[in-house]
């Protein structure tokens, strides 16, 4: 499926966002906070546009994605970045290998988003930090209403004019209807083992930042 998006994926993502997901892109860069010489890893990177702001910054990022299509569109626009194959329940790398790690809308795609958890609290350093963007619950009701209307109606409509592979957003639609809370978010990430983990919201909860950190225990045989 994200193989057939890959193409105008960032186009997409961009018109179907009203231009939110550049906020949401700088406000995750800010929540990391990434470091001079630091590890991170940018877990669903999809093309790298939200790893290139890692490396502006002087920290050393690996995009990783389970997309064939996304990496090979990623390598064309920027062979710059150390593109690498992966699956978020088994990633090819060591124990406590960054310094931080980001999944930027890419949570709920996991088969198994717990396991994806704890998988990167492995690749962890203790004392590291996770950051999580997605996509999460509105707060006020009314505009919880009006959000749902466009997910179900307006969004799949605007992908068929605009995406490379439209149907795929009926599905991408129904699994962001379908996502827990923030709250709820937030005990996912406790029960995989992240500590001190605290959330804010963003474009009034269309958007959630969950932060959090990794125990001394973060590394497992």
């Amino acid at each position: 499926m994200f193989d057939d998006v890959a193409e105008r994926y960032d186009l997409t993502n961009d018109v179907l966002s009203l231009g939110q997901d550049r906020l949401w892109r700088r406000a995750t860069v800010r929540a990391v906070d990434p470091r001079h010489g630091e590890m991170v890893l940018d877990l669903a990177a999809g093309t790298g546009t939200s790893s290139q702001p890692f490396a502006d910054r002087s920290a050393t990022v690996v995009p990783c994605d389970f997309s064939i299509g996304m990496l090979r569109a990623g390598t064309r626009a920027r062979p710059w970045l150390p593109f690498t194959a992966g699956d978020a329940t088994r990633l090819p790398f060591a124990d406590a290998a960054f310094d931080a790690v980001t999944v930027s809308f890419g949570l709920r795609n996991i088969v198994d988003p717990d396991a994806g958890l704890r998988e990167m609290l492995r690749v962890t350093r203790p004392g590291g930090r996770l950051v999580v963007c997605e996509f999460s619950h509105p707060v006020w009701p009314p505009f919880r209403r009006v959000y749902l209307e466009y997910l179900m109606r307006a969004l799949p409509a605007i992908a068929r004019a605009v995406s490379s592979g439209p149907d795929a957003y009926v599905y991408l639609a129904e699994s962001i209807r379908a996502w827990p809370d923030q709250d709820a978010l937030a005990r996912r990430l406790a029960a995989a083992g992240w500590q001190q983990v605290r959330w804010r919201n963003l474009s009034g909860g269309i958007v959630a930042l969950h932060h959090a950190v990794a125990g001394r225990a973060a590394t497992h045989d």
